[in-house]
């Protein structure tokens, strides 16, 4: 089995348990008060990454039609 075959499947096997298991051991090391900083950050992260696909597209479809 090659190695990218081997992630996909250990990614797929994550279940609810699992997830959950990850979710607390986070909340013990980051504790509660740091999760929603955390959390924050990353919305505010996809929002800015999300910003910067338009703006992309946009400049593309704008040297396309020149």
């Amino acid at each position: 089995m090659s190695e990218g075959c081997y992630s996909q499947v250990m990614i797929a096997a994550l279940g609810t348990p699992e997830i959950v298991g990850i979710c607390v051991v986070v909340a013990v090391l980051f504790g509660g008060a740091k999760i929603p900083k955390f959390a924050r950050s990353l919305g505010q992260a996809q929002k800015e990454f999300k910003k910067g696909l338009e703006e992309g597209t946009k400049e593309d479809g704008a040297s396309k039609s020149e």
